[in-house]
C-alpha cells in the first residue's frame, strides 16, 4: 500500500529530473515558416526570430542575467565544510617544570562547518548598483542588432523586388525584339529591304538574351543574400512579387523631422556606458570603506591513540563573531584608480560628443541622398511614360515604312533603359529612406508604421 501511494511521487521526481535534460537536448530550430509569397513584414518577422546575430544577442542577455545573479550571490550566506585527518608520527610534547608531557594523540580528525555573511562590502555594493545598467546595456545591444537586421532585410527585399521586375522588363523586351526580328526577316525575304535590319535585330536579340542571363544569375545571388539575412535555410524557396503601386506608396517621408539623439540606440548605449563608468568611480571611492562580515562555525573534533577508537568520543567546538577589515594605506592605489575612472568618464563624454557629430553628418548625408534619389525617381517615372509614347509612335511609323529600323531600335533601347532606370531609382529612394529612418532613430521594431 505504501509503495502504491508513493508512485505519483516517484513519477514527479523522474519528470523533474528528466525535464532539464530533455530541454537541453532540443536542437536549435528555426521559428515558424515563411509564406510562399512573403511580404516585407513576413521577412522582418522571420529575421527577428531566426537571424543568428539577433538570437546570439538574446542569449547574451541570458548570459548577462546569469552574470548579474552570480555577482549578487555574494550577499547570501556562504556555507562551507572542511575536514582533515592527521596521524602524529611523533606526538608533540611540552615541558612543565621538569616533566615532558605529550600533547595530543596519535590519530585525530575534525570536520568544520563554516557560515559567512557579508554585511558591508564595496564590490557587492557596486554589483547591486550596476545590475540595472548591465541588464539595460545587454537589452540595448539586442535592440541594436534588431534595428540593423530590419534595415538590411528591407534593403535586400527592395533589391530583389526591383530585380524581379527588371527581369520581366527584359523578357518583354525580348518578346518585342523577336517580333521585330520576324518582321525584319519577312521584309528581307520579300525583297522590301536588305538584310541589315534582320542582322541588327539578331544582334539586339542576342544582347538582350545575354542581359536576361546575367540578371537571372544576379537574382539568384540576391535571393541567397536575402535568405542569409533572415536566417533561412538556403534550400527553402519562395517568390516575391513586384507591386509598383505598393512600393511607390512606401516612398513618402517627412523631410522636416529633426534629429533627436536620444532616439538613436547608439546614443542610448553610450549613456548607459557612462552610467556604468560613474558607478565604477563610486566603487573606487567605496574601497576606502571597511569590509564587515559575520561568521559562525561548528567543529567536530575526534582523536585517539588507537585508530579504531578514534570516533568513540568527540570534542566539539563552536564560535561566532564579526570580521572587520579596514585598508588604511595602499600606496595611493585607490586614489589613482579614482582619478583613472574619472578620466574614463571624460572619455565617454567625448565619445558622446563625437557620436552626435557623426549622427548629424549621417542624417544630412542620408537626407541629401534621399532627396536627390526622390528627384531621380520622379524624372525616371516621367521618362518611362514618354519613352512608351515615343516607342508606340515610331513602331506605327516603322510598320508604315516611314521610319527606319534603326529608329525603332533606338526607341526600343530608350524604352528599356528608362524602365531599368526607373527600377534602379525606385530601389535607391526606398533604400535611402531606410538610411534616413536609421539616422533619425525611427526604425522601431514594435508598433511602428515603418514595418509593413
Amino acid at each position: 500500500m505504501f509503495i502504491k501511494d508513493m508512485k505519483p511521487l516517484f513519477f514527479l521526481i523522474i519528470v523533474l529530473f528528466a525535464a532539464p535534460w530533455l530541454y537541453a537536448q532540443t536542437p536549435v530550430n528555426q521559428q515558424a515558416s515563411i509564406p510562399a509569397s512573403p511580404t516585407l513584414q513576413d521577412f522582418v518577422n522571420y529575421a527577428l526570430a531566426n537571424h543568428a546575430n539577433v538570437q546570439q544577442a538574446l542569449i547574451d542577455e541570458e548570459i548577462g542575467e546569469r552574470d548579474i545573479a552570480a555577482a549578487l550571490s555574494g550577499w547570501f550566506p556562504q556555507i562551507s565544510a572542511n575536514g582533515n585527518y592527521n596521524y602524529n608520527v611523533k606526538t608533540p610534547t611540552t615541558v612543565f617544570g621538569d616533566q615532558v608531557i605529550s600533547l595530543g594523540q596519535k590519530h585525530s580528525t575534525n570536520v568544520t562547518f563554516q557560515a559567512d555573511q557579508k554585511i558591508l562590502d564595496p564590490s557587492l555594493l557596486q554589483a547591486s548598483k550596476a545590475a540595472k545598467y548591465v541588464r539595460q546595456q545587454n537589452a540595448q545591444n539586442t535592440q541594436n542588432w534588431r534595428i540593423n537586421t530590419v534595415v538590411s532585410v528591407s534593403k535586400a527585399y527592395y533589391d530583389v523586388l526591383s530585380s524581379e521586375e527588371q527581369l520581366n522588363i527584359i523578357k518583354e523586351n525580348i518578346a518585342r525584339i523577336q517580333k521585330q526580328l520576324s518582321d525584319a526577316k519577312a521584309r528581307y525575304q520579300t525583297g522590301i529591304v536588305d538584310n541589315t535590319d534582320f542582322k541588327r535585330a539578331q544582334i539586339t536579340l542576342s544582347n538582350s538574351q545575354a542581359d536576361l542571363k546575367r540578371t537571372q544569375e544576379e537574382l539568384k545571388y540576391k535571393y541567397a543574400y536575402l535568405k542569409e539575412l533572415i536566417g533561412l535555410n538556403g534550400e527553402v524557396g519562395f517568390k516575391v512579387s513586384f507591386d509598383n503601386n505598393n512600393m511607390e506608396s512606401e516612398i513618402a517621408l517627412d523631410t522636416m523631422q529633426q534629429i533627436n539623439y536620444e532616439s538613436r540606440i547608439e546614443y542610448q548605449q553610450l549613456l548607459t556606458q557612462r552610467k556604468l563608468q560613474q558607478i565604477n568611480t563610486q566603487y573606487n571611492k567605496w574601497t576606502f570603506l571597511p569590509t564587515l562580515s559575520a561568521f559562525y562555525n561548528y567543529a567536530l573534533d575526534y582523536r585517539n591513540n588507537a585508530f579504531k577508537n578514534m570516533f568513540d568520543r568527540d570534542y566539539p567546538s563552536s564560535v561566532a563573531g564579526l570580521t572587520l577589515s579596514l585598508p588604511i594605506f595602499q600606496g595611493t592605489k585607490r586614489l589613482q584608480e579614482i582619478r583613472k575612472s574619472k578620466l574614463q568618464e571624460q572619455r565617454v563624454d567625448w565619445d558622446i560628443v563625437n557620436l552626435k557629430n557623426q549622427i548629424n553628418t549621417q542624417y544630412q548625408s542620408a537626407m541629401a541622398t534621399y532627396k536627390s534619389n526622390l528627384n531621380d525617381w520622379k524624372t525616371a517615372k516621367q521618362n518611362v511614360e514618354l519613352s512608351k509614347e515615343v516607342y508606340g509612335t515610331i513602331k506605327l511609323q516603322y510598320d508604315e515604312g516611314i521610319k527606319t529600323y534603326l529608329d525603332l531600335m533606338t526607341a526600343e533601347t530608350d524604352l528599356r533603359t528608362t524602365q531599368i532606370n526607373y527600377l534602379n531609382a525606385l530601389y535607391a529612394v526606398l533604400s535611402a529612406k531606410m538610411d534616413v529612418e536609421q539616422a533619425l532613430g525611427t526604425v522601431y521594431i514594435n508598433d511602428t508604421p515603418n514595418l509593413r
